[in-house]
């Protein structure tokens, strides 16, 4: 395998939450995902997806404002860890090694250029089913067979005062390979999606609009089908959630979604990703217009203003 096709980031691995409604928002998780609370420190519970291999996949904390937390990334191996480590010092933004939580092995700290917290470990501890062990050996729990049934988390997109400078970060200290973005007629982009496998993206930015810095705009966990989505829709009804936009289809990755507001204000989307697959390994980079992203999203639906405006901390004027 060559250097340009090897990926020493695997996955994203884990998300910190903040809510300042911190029962509802575990209600959310726990009750309406179906999501498995497997740990408990202090202001914080650790819950997993049913197919989640590791032992956490979000850690829910109290604060007194929404937002997004540590956010994680495996690596492929303990070699891929120690280059993109060296690559972090190298930009100057590296912080140090702390423990890591719930599972996780030494976790090297960092910050991008935004100032949003980061870590990057390789060791991690399986995780082993105990009353709801699978019928098949070849998932990491029994499917829940209630509410949402979130399988996994997909994805992460940032707000960000400067798109260009993070996701040059992103390119040089984590490797990701940059597989969409949005053009400025002024220059620079408006939003930037990169990707660490085969899927078509991990870790998007997008341009606070507010130039706030280190917030977040919303992370994904993807159910089984569109279908999945399409149900979650009416479980969200039926329970009060605040329904921001969706279901329809992404023109940029062609991802079908939803998105909500969870209790505590950060927004959630519902993503069936696993269509488009970026199998060529010269894929090339696809490149939208303003003026072609102002048509809207792939059938039609023009982008609503709080997409834009909408995001964790909320700015208080």
């Amino acid at each position: 395998m060559t250097e340009y096709t090897s990926f020493d980031v695997a996955h994203l691995g884990n998300v910190e939450l903040l809510t300042p409604t911190f029962d509802q928002s575990l209600w959310f998780f726990r009750d309406l995902l179906a999501m498995r609370v497997v740990a408990e420190e202090g202001d914080s519970v650790f819950l997993r997806t049913w197919d989640e291999y590791q032992l956490y996949t979000i850690k829910l904390t109290a604060s007194d404002d929404a937002g997004v937390g540590r956010t994680t990334f495996r690596t492929t191996s303990q070699e891929a860890l120690e280059r993109r480590v060296a690559a972090i010092e190298e930009t100057g933004l590296g912080e140090g090694w702390v423990d890591g939580e719930v599972g996780v092995g030494p976790t090297y700290m960092f910050r991008d250029p935004d100032g949003h917290t980061m870590g990057i470990y390789y060791e991690t501890e399986r995780y082993v089913a105990t009353d709801d062990k699978p019928a098949l050996k070849n998932q990491a729990s029994a499917f829940p067979g209630r509410g949402v049934n979130a399988r996994r988390l997909d994805h992460i997109n940032y707000l960000a005062k400067d798109v260009v400078a993070n996701g040059e970060f992103v390119e040089k200290a984590l490797r990701g390979r940059e597989s969409e973005r949005i053009a400025l007629d002024e220059g620079g982009f408006a939003a930037w999606w990169f990707h660490f496998n085969n899927k078509s993206y991990d870790i998007v930015y997008s341009d606070d609009w507010l130039k706030h810095g280190n917030r977040l705009h919303h992370i994904a966990f993807a159910p089984d089908t569109r279908e999945d989505i399409l149900k979650a829709a009416d479980i969200f009804l039926e329970n009060g959630i605040h329904i921001e936009s969706g279901p329809h289809k992404h023109a940029i990755n062609q991802t079908f979604f939803l998105y909500v507001w969870e209790p505590g204000g950060n927004r959630i989307e519902f993503a069936n990703a696993g269509a488009r697959l970026l199998l060529d390994p010269d894929s090339p980079v696809v490149e939208w217009t303003a003026e072609e992203r102002k048509k809207g999203q792939a059938w039609g639906m023009k982008t609503i203003e709080t997409f834009h405006t909408h995001g964790t901390p909320i700015v208080k004027e």
